[in-house]
């Protein structure tokens, strides 16, 4: 997926960028980057962060940069920032999100309108973010330039901008569907989308962007430039799976979501057995709402080794998710033999990882196994954000099962008996994938518990991986994925 941060000062902002975009490491393992605004002239370093983390990578550059703005980021698609030069001038431009019909928008740029842009980059082809800067870059102002790419993607983009004159502008995706989140401190303010990253480094919490917002921000004052939408539509799975614990989105903290999401799993769904687990890192908080609740132990069976192994949704191919997910994860068998022991997890995607688990708690002698999933099935992929590395919508272990049950390509209506917790075909699906792990029990989330956790209203808060409602969609009433005008995967 990626995160960015951006920090304008009366002094130098480069060590404050630099911990501030090493604290969305845990969002990307591509690409990091940072550029800074010096005297006029814009320094720029791109490292590989796949073998190495954003930190050491940096290390001799934060010694070197200086500026008084700048911008840095985590990019899981493009190498950025990227420091282009149009007839709006030079500016250095992030971006984070996914645009689905970048090959429309780019024959609309480069052949309908003639557009000429220089880029800094040799990669090859165009990426995300170069397409976005040429959007911008078409229009007569920065501001009407990013109102424009808020238009016409399909997806998501929220940015960061530095002109070379010194203006920063920041904006949030239509839709609010990732967070943008600005600090303050004597002199300097900050643009982060992990709020973790304002404590450390002393700024304080000043608000969160609107949907669609775009602001000006100097060291002392934040101007909307364009005001936010009435729709949000913030991901969901900020709070199961990919948001930092630590984080607030929209003032609805992950851990305390997290715990609460634990608590209603174990009212829901209790079971008699000898401890809770969580399977490390996300499924921890999970399990401790879940033992508070049930009044069962909570105990470590499995403890991950943090220091090397990247997150395991991230590789691309399946036999590296499954070498990661494999490794990372350690057994202490003296808290497994002969226990009786329920795993709490965020999700299962294609069920690969879970299964492999429930061998190994067999294989070191527990007998029973029970597990407790902190979101309903996922059943639609997501098409606004770049964090699922699923090329097929039968990556998806519940669609899978579909597939034999109901064909190739069932209706919605036929998909939505198996989003009713209370339907025969959920209950079945449910039972085949509890079978197909080889789990002694198996329950989900309820949408409305989960809901309930996070703390935001229905509306205000994207499922569309669980139910196919899609709040973007303007053209269907019920804004959902049988809509001709939505994709539905």
């Amino acid at each position: 997926m990626g995160g960015f941060c951006g920090v304008v000062s009366k002094n130098d902002c480069m060590m404050d960028l630099f911990f501030g975009t090493d604290y969305h490491s845990h969002l990307g393992t591509h690409r990091g980057g940072i550029a800074v605004l010096d005297n006029g002239t814009f320094e720029r370093s791109i490292h590989n962060i796949q073998n190495a983390p954003f930190r050491s990578k940096f290390e001799r550059d934060v010694t070197r940069m200086t500026g008084r703005v700048g911008v840095g980021v985590i990019s899981d698609t493009d190498p950025q920032p990227l420091v282009m030069t149009s007839h709006l001038g030079m500016f250095a431009i992030v971006t984070v999100g996914m645009i689905a019909n970048i090959e429309q928008l780019m024959t609309e740029l480069f052949e309908t309108r003639k557009l000429q842009l220089q880029f800094s980059t040799t990669s090859g082809m165009v990426g995300p973010t170069e397409l976005v800067s040429a959007m911008i870059a078409s229009e007569d102002s920065f501001t009407a330039g990013i109102q424009a790419v808020q238009d016409k993607i399909e997806g998501s983009c929220s940015i960061l901008l530095v002109t070379s004159d010194g203006k920063f502008y920041a904006a949030r995706d239509k839709y609010g569907r990732t967070p943008v989140i600005i600090g303050r401190k004597a002199d300097s303010m900050i643009v982060v989308q992990e709020s973790c990253a304002l404590t450390n480094l002393g700024y304080d919490y000043v608000r969160d962007l609107g949907p669609g917002e775009v602001v000006e921000i100097s060291v002392d004052r934040v101007q909307t430039l364009v005001p936010p939408g009435d729709k949000m539509a913030i991901c969901s799975f900020l709070w199961v799976y990919y948001g930092y614990p630590a984080s607030s989105y929209e003032g609805r903290n992950v851990e305390l979501a997290r715990y609460r999401s634990g608590c209603l799993l174990a009212r829901r769904n209790p079971i008699d057995a000898d401890g809770v687990s969580g399977v490390p890192d996300s499924g921890t908080s999970h399990a401790l709402g879940y033992a508070h609740e049930s009044g069962l132990k909570y105990i470590r069976p499995f403890v991950k080794y943090t220091p090397t192994w990247a997150r395991s949704f991230m590789p691309s191919d399946q036999r590296q998710r499954d070498r990661v997910a494999s490794m990372k994860l350690i057994p202490i068998p003296g808290l497994i033999k002969d226990k009786r022991l329920v795993m709490c997890d965020d999700s299962i995607v294609r069920g690969t990882q879970l299964g492999h688990q429930a061998k190994r708690l067999f294989a070191d002698g527990a007998k029973e196994a029970h597990m407790r999933i902190s979101c309903p099935p996922l059943l639609y992929g997501c098409k606004f954000l770049n964090f699922s590395r699923s090329k097929s919508i039968y990556d998806l272990i519940t669609r899978r099962y579909i597939r034999v049950q109901e064909g190739e390509n069932p209706s919605d209506e036929v998909v939505a008996k198996y989003r009713d917790p209370d339907s025969p075909q959920y209950k079945a699906m449910v039972e085949y994938i509890r079978a197909q792990l080889g789990l002694s029990s198996l329950a989900f989330q309820r949408l409305d518990d989960l809901v309930e956790a996070i703390g935001l209203p229905r509306d205000k808060i994207c499922t569309y991986c669980w139910t196919g409602e899609d709040v973007s969609c303007s053209n269907c009433a019920h804004n959902c994925a049988s809509c001709p005008h939505a994709a539905n995967t």
